[in-house]
């Protein structure tokens, strides 16, 4: 069977490979790709994306919305705290979380309307 999704001869377009390169290079993806492994757990997305629709949210209405445990909503609200995603307030008793800035936000409700727009092509 034949493969079409591979080249068939090989070519280079040298300069636009070296620009690319050297770009690479002088970035951190790892950062990156760190912050979409954090966001590859369904439960963290939920709990992101939940995050991205109010201001703010506390534990235990976390745990409430995703349908987990105030300790397993807390590990996860954690870890996107630790990976730079999240901040959170303490208020009394309660403690209350919210998406980092708006680049998370809109990282976060990108990938959703993109999987939206892939469903809908399905």
């Amino acid at each position: 069977m034949k493969q079409n999704d591979v080249c068939e001869v090989d070519c280079h377009e040298d300069e636009k490979a070296d620009f690319i390169q050297k770009e690479l290079s002088q970035t951190n993806t790892d950062g990156a790709a760190k912050i979409f492994k954090a966001l590859s757990d369904d439960t963290r997305m939920k709990i992101a994306y939940a995050l991205s629709l109010e201001k703010e949210l506390c534990v235990c209405d976390v745990a409430r919305i995703v349908g987990a445990t105030t300790a397993t909503a807390s590990h996860h609200l954690r870890l996107l705290r630790n990976m730079g995603l999240a901040k959170y307030r303490k208020e009394g008793k309660l403690v209350y979380y919210f998406l980092d800035d708006d680049h998370v936000r809109s990282l976060i409700n990108i990938a959703i309307a993109h999987h939206k727009e892939v469903e809908q092509r399905v």
